[in-house]
């Protein structure tokens, strides 16, 4: 967690633990109420929906009371009041209550995921459902290359001084490259060469040996031959086309549309900006990795002004007890958590276990 999530969400557990047991009470009314139309909540409306026999001076003083702890805040355009970012974090981690996803909602995530599809079609699957059900934008991370592990290397030769390299991970990706060497090779001395490779970074994650191999190639080896030497240019070759850039699929950002709080042109602009360029939102998906369960981030916690107005809910998902990745959506701050949280926890697990088939 980083130092403003801490400290936002910090304050805010100190909020909540100043509010008494009854503005805690008119604090979930509220976010229920607002979440659930988008329009700022009157005293009047709070009183009715809580369920309580108060008097309206006792209902306002109430809400000036969660206005004074920075939980709500009355926007200059209505006398009614709307959660700020540290009244959904009270919200989220003292009152709400999570239900589990409908049937409906399950049957139509497991039976889209098929495992006879490669890694990439589950990933985009993933997102695509994700958004559908959520009606916000689904964001899956592709699976860490880091993490695979180099399993065993084959090099065949080629005319015009050409080797076709063939680099298989313990995970089953195959990478082919065709490189152009100093000199033409034996098929036998690229055996040895292949050979020789194998044995020295077998069972190591492909970003340790792509380590070795640079230090490896600044050093000068006086003992090995140029056939040896040539295979670790080779190999160093094609551990960088392994490692192809952190990637994620993003589904469904137009769905921010239908959202009024998001909703103008130049918001929307940039909001789609960052979706196009993922640093930012890969950088927070990153930063899920080593969490365990559900992780959120409302407005500033991201640390990414762009999605002060969002919220973010994260997940991992594992193969073979390994995180590899993070999905989750992105919507307004105003989202269904109750609903959205175990949604994004299913949907994990399923892809989890379609990548494991």
């Amino acid at each position: 967690m980083g130092t403003n999530k801490k400290k936002a969400a910090s304050d805010s557990l100190h909020a909540g633990t100043l509010a008494s047991e009854r503005a805690l009470h008119f604090l979930k009314a509220l976010v229920e109420r607002y979440i659930k139309e988008g329009q700022p909540v009157g005293s009047r409306t709070l009183a009715k929906d809580t369920g309580l026999d108060l008097s309206p001076a006792t209902v306002r003083n109430v809400m000036a009371d969660l206005e004074d702890l920075g939980l709500i805040v009355s926007p200059h355009t209505s006398a009614g009041r709307v959660p700020t970012a540290a009244g959904y974090r009270v919200f989220v981690d003292s009152l709400l209550t999570v239900r589990p996803p409908s049937d409906r909602d399950i049957d139509s995530l497991r039976t889209r995921f098929d495992v006879c599809m490669d890694p990439k079609s589950l990933i985009e699957t993933a997102s695509n459902l994700l958004s559908g059900i959520t009606h916000l934008a689904g964001v899956v991370m592709m699976p860490r290359h880091e993490r695979h592990v180099f399993r065993q290397i084959e090099l065949l030769p080629l005319s015009d001084k050409r080797v076709l390299a063939i680099l298989v991970t313990s995970q089953g990706e195959v990478h082919n490259r065709i490189v152009t060497t100093d000199r033409n090779f034996t098929p036998s001395q690229l055996e040895q060469a292949a050979n020789y490779l194998t044995q020295i970074f077998s069972g190591q994650g492909i970003d340790e040996v792509r380590k070795r191999l640079l230090d490896d190639l600044k050093r000068t080896h006086a003992h090995m031959d140029q056939v040896m030497m040539q295979a670790l240019a080779i190999a160093q070759g094609m551990v960088e086309t392994a490692e192809a850039k952190d990637d994620c699929f993003i589904a469904g950002q137009t769905n921010l549309m239908e959202f009024g709080e998001l909703a103008s042109m130049d918001r929307l602009k940039q909001l789609f900006e960052a979706f196009n360029q993922k640093r930012e939102i890969l950088h927070i998906l990153d930063r899920c990795i080593a969490a365990d369960g559900v992780q959120i981030f409302i407005g500033e916690e991201s640390g990414y002004d762009l999605l002060g107005d969002c919220s973010v809910v994260t997940t991992t998902y594992r193969v073979e007890d390994r995180v590899v990745g993070v999905l989750g959506v992105i919507g307004p701050t105003r989202m269904d958590y109750q609903r959205i949280i175990p949604i994004v926890d299913v949907t994990g697990r399923l892809l989890a276990a379609a990548l494991r088939q």
